[in-house]
């Protein structure tokens, strides 16, 4: 007896070292694979939507991630008021159903509920408010940028300035899809992209030549209005390097769909080496390039832009 129950107690304990080594080399194997994965997506992280996605994209500047917050308090607080709604919904449909109320009550008024159902909305309300205007004021524009860009809509293609660099001028085209490479994006990927410094505040200002068109980048959190004849302002401090995608959000005429914005956030030392090439690289008449030298360029690139549309049937009309 004896035997057996050493034999028993035995077989325990090589049973529990099995369970535990079983466990502890999934353990290792998930955070390698962890680690791997987070290595791999910072290396080669990509601004864009995802198959299949939740939730808003990743963030990648101080704004993004504010709002990001926000939408998950707000995400709360629906859920809440959804689950509460239903709840007592089930209840009255149950309780004061006809079969178990037969001659139903003749009441109207409730002082204590009407005071409830109009005062906690107005808190839940207030609630909301206060952290909505602090991401709003926050958003808004920063006072101590360390440089600015100029993004300008034109009908249908952007074109940025950077004034702090002898107004390096240049325009971004959307690549057709049979021009693209391997690893471009359709739809989102443009003939020159917008490089800009990672860890670096950065005032961005918004107009447009023609009608209302709007710059939106998601993992930045912008989303601001290009208005002809007004400058718009935000500001974003990007944290990741990488490429982050965006398109014009506001329906600007039948190209709407053809104007994406493509910004590829660099280090500064990278940066700085990227604005000395590319004063070369968009040089007119020995320059690096003023809006007024660009002002034909920009003309002719429209109208052959509305030639193609032209081409496939398609006649571009603004709003």
């Amino acid at each position: 007896m004896g035997a057996a129950r050493h034999s028993g107690t035995t077989r325990k304990r090589v049973y529990g070292m099995s369970i535990s080594r079983i466990v502890t080399a999934a353990v290792a194997l998930l955070a390698t694979f962890t680690m791997t994965t987070g290595v791999a997506l910072a290396q080669a992280f990509e601004g864009s939507s995802a198959p299949w996605q939740m939730g808003l994209r990743e963030a990648a500047s101080p704004t993004m991630e504010r709002i990001n917050d926000f939408h998950n308090f707000l995400l709360v607080i629906i859920t809440v008021i959804s689950v509460f709604v239903l709840l007592l919904m089930v209840y009255i449909m149950l309780r004061f159903r006809a079969s178990k109320n037969p001659n139903p009550s003749t009441n109207t008024h409730n002082t204590v509920l009407e005071v409830l159902w109009t005062v906690v909305p107005i808190v839940i309300l207030v609630v909301i408010a206060v952290p909505s205007f602090r991401l709003l004021y926050f958003a808004d524009r920063t006072v101590d940028a360390e440089m600015t860009i100029k993004a300008i809509g034109n009908q249908w293609f952007w074109s940025y300035e950077y004034p702090d660099s002898d107004n390096l001028t240049f325009d971004a085209v959307i690549v057709e899809e049979e021009d693209l490479e391997d690893g471009q994006l359709r739809l989102l990927t443009t003939d020159n992209d917008v490089v800009l410094p990672v860890n670096t505040k950065i005032r961005i200002l918004t107009t447009a030549t023609d009608v209302i068109h709007a710059l939106a980048l998601p993992n930045l959190g912008i989303k601001l209005d290009a208005v002809p004849g007004r400058i718009n302002e935000t500001w974003i401090e990007i944290e990741k390097e990488g490429v982050y995608y965006g398109m014009c959000s506001e329906l600007c005429g039948s190209g709407h769909g053809f104007m994406p914005i493509m910004v590829r956030a660099v280090s500064k030392a990278d940066y700085a080496k990227w604005v000395e090439e590319a004063k070369e690289e968009f040089a007119y008449e020995g320059k690096p390039g003023a809006p007024k030298d660009f002002a034909a360029a920009r003309a002719e690139k429209a109208r052959q832009i509305a030639a193609r549309y032209e081409e496939t049937g398609e006649v571009p009309t603004a709003n």
